[in-house]
């Protein structure tokens, strides 16, 4: 079995992705970790759709302001410029294209860049969609961060999602803990391997025709 990523190493590598100016929205879950992970001196705009606009990385144990959160009710701080505004406002700049990119989980994306993240249709799951359908139509990059397998050694990089749809065709690239994917009208390409992944297991593990980058 190949070295997988852990989950601050696989932060780290989407904030390296992270343009100086990107103005980001990070989903609910592991999403959140990487605003621990940006750059020093880049200058990158975390947005929160709660209505925050300025969000820095997690705050240091006992200094947490519970009136400072993200959509993940998880304490936050704030950085120089930070503001404030009405969550209407804050799904307003969702929806209407001002956002650069935004990091969301996903029980499953298909390799036209379908993503199933906020119901998998079992009888007991509770079904939460929060913004993500905003986000996944709204932000001008929509990067997904996520074990490649299931718990049941299933892959969630799939030819067809089997769960309810948050957003069709939306997805640009795929974060793993053992490869990076990029999705686009060619199909899915591996830009990137983890530890000593190798092409024939990666083909193996998620069963797709891929495309692998030189």
């Amino acid at each position: 079995m190949s070295t997988r990523l852990n989950r601050d190493q696989m932060a780290a590598r989407v904030a390296q992705d992270i343009k100086e100016g990107d103005v980001v929205n990070l989903g609910i879950g592991l999403p959140t970790l990487v605003a621990n992970h940006l750059p020093a001196g880049r200058e990158i705009i975390l947005h929160t759709e709660n209505g925050m606009l300025g969000m820095g990385p997690a705050p240091e144990k006992g200094q947490e302001d519970y009136d400072m959160i993200n959509a993940g009710k998880q304490p936050v701080t704030e950085l120089p410029g930070a503001a404030y505004f009405h969550h209407a406002d804050s799904f307003g700049m969702m929806r209407g294209g001002h956002l650069d990119i935004c990091v969301l989980g996903a029980f499953q994306v298909s390799k036209t860049g379908d993503l199933a993240n906020w119901h998998t249709g079992a009888p007991d799951a509770i079904p939460a969609v929060g913004g993500a359908m905003d986000l996944a139509i709204g932000a001008k990059q929509v990067f997904v961060m996520m074990d490649l397998l299931t718990r049941e050694g299933a892959s969630k990089l799939v030819e067809q999602c089997t769960y309810p749809l948050t957003g069709v065709a939306c997805v640009s690239r795929v974060y793993t803990d053992v490869a990076v994917f990029d999705i686009d009208a060619k199909g899915v390409t591996v830009t990137e391997m983890f530890g000593d992944m190798t092409r024939a297991e990666l083909e193996r593990m998620t069963g797709l025709p891929l495309q692998f980058a030189a």
